[in-house]
């Protein structure tokens, strides 16, 4: 008697990549940590630049997270969740994009060996929400707010913010110039504080430092009567008006670029300084002592949370790591300190010094960052690391004929 044969059941198109199961997770995470490889160098004043060329040839200089991983055209889909989440950050804050893509990389690292050796990856989400909360409860308590400051005080506080973001930047050089600059500009805003009332424009030729800020309007004259350089109409001494524009110089087209987003950052910086009112010491300081908040409450729970939320705990730490290994320093060293300052009472702003190669109190340094950034760093960072470890297949579609023809015709084959 023939027995009868089950036809298999075809519920794909032929062609179609699927890929499951935890193999597929920690591929993901394996492609996380790739994309982290590639802006680490960037992070802090000490960071590298990348060169970045297109297909057509287009030249990119930039030390900016946000704008490195959107030039690289990434097409690992689990990949593209770092991307998106570096440019939410630059969207929402305008800083911290490095930050945000090498935290939420090193969650996935820490837990990795987890999900290798069989824990659940809800288990793993569950724990890191957990920590999260604690983590924000904890960073509001540590904000120091200055709605109550006088207007010298808040300005003050303001350019220092702005320096604090553009001390990593291609202008460092010229930090106190274009941080004056930028509170100047931010505060003849109405109170909406819009960002499309600042407008930027280029001019190449000249000095950074004959860079101008314009109380007004000023665009390009469509004609003129003397031949030379570029020139400009200004409108200025409106008594309603509410906008300015930042003329500015530089020398080579893509030096005059990242100049522009620098400022752009430290522009968002300082319109958060003023909508949340609240800032934190940086330099890895509050990273570390929100590490040791985890680590020590980590030491009173039981269970698998004990382990996933320590792990938290150690992946906080790889920001002032970065900051040193990017400067050359011994972060084995300077870790060390800063752990045993921040189990004092009295350490709970120190930080990296990178001028002494040395750990320093950064709120006494006015080394100042804006909470609201590292409250969505630290946010936007789980929610990628839970939605990566949430993801256990994937199914890509074939791709179209005509794709595969033009692939082919692009090798010489067709």
């Amino acid at each position: 008697m023939m027995r009868m044969m089950n036809p298999p059941i075809i519920l794909l198109k032929e062609g179609t990549e699927n890929q499951q199961g935890k193999a597929q997770v920690i591929n993901n995470i394996n492609a996380c940590q790739a994309v982290s490889e590639a802006v680490r160098t960037t992070l802090g004043p000490r960071g590298m630049d990348k060169m970045i060329v297109d297909a057509k040839g287009d030249v990119t200089i930039s030390n900016d997270g946000a704008t490195i991983l959107k030039k690289l055209e990434i097409v690992h889909p689990g990949a593209k969740t770092l991307v998106d989440i570096a440019r939410s950050q630059d969207d929402e804050v305008g800083d911290g994009t490095t930050s945000v893509t090498l935290i939420a990389a090193e969650f996935l690292k820490q837990v990795k060996p987890f999900v290798e050796e069989g824990v659940h990856p809800q288990v793993i989400i569950r724990s890191f929400r957990k920590g999260l909360q604690l983590a924000l409860n904890q960073l509001n308590d540590l904000s120091i707010k200055f709605s109550d400051k006088g207007l010298t005080k808040k300005r003050d506080l303001l350019e220092r913010c702005a320096l604090t973001s553009l001390s990593s930047k291609i202008v460092a050089q010229q930090k106190a110039f274009f941080s004056k600059m930028v509170v100047d500009a931010v505060l003849q805003l109405d109170d909406l504080l819009p960002l499309n009332m600042i407008g930027i424009k280029k001019v190449q030729g000249g000095a950074l430092e004959e860079s101008m800020l314009v109380s007004g309007v000023a665009f390009k004259k469509t004609f003129s009567y003397a031949v030379g350089k570029e020139r400009f109409n200004f409108f200025t001494g409106c008594p309603n008006s509410k906008t300015v524009t930042i003329i500015l110089r530089g020398g080579a087209e893509q030096f005059i670029e990242e100049t522009e987003r620098s400022l752009h950052d430290a522009i968002m910086i300082v319109r958060r300084t003023l909508k949340n009112d609240s800032i934190v010491a940086g330099g890895g300081a509050i990273e570390m002592e929100l590490s040791k908040y985890l680590r020590d409450y980590s030491r009173t729970i039981a269970g698998k949370d004990q382990l996933i939320i320590a792990s938290m705990a150690k992946s906080l730490e790889i920001i002032p790591r970065q900051l040193c290994d990017n400067a050359g320093f011994d972060s084995t060293s300077l870790l060390n300190k800063l752990r045993q300052k921040h189990s004092s009472e009295d350490g709970k702003w120190f930080g990296i010094d990178v001028r002494t190669e040395d750990i320093s109190d950064n709120f006494e340094a006015c080394v100042w960052e804006p909470s609201v950034v590292k409250r969505n760093a630290l946010t936007a960072a789980t929610e990628a690391a839970c939605l990566i470890l949430s993801v256990d297949e994937t199914i890509k579609a074939p791709r179209s004929q005509v794709e595969q023809t033009a692939a082919a015709q692009k090798l010489g084959m067709a």
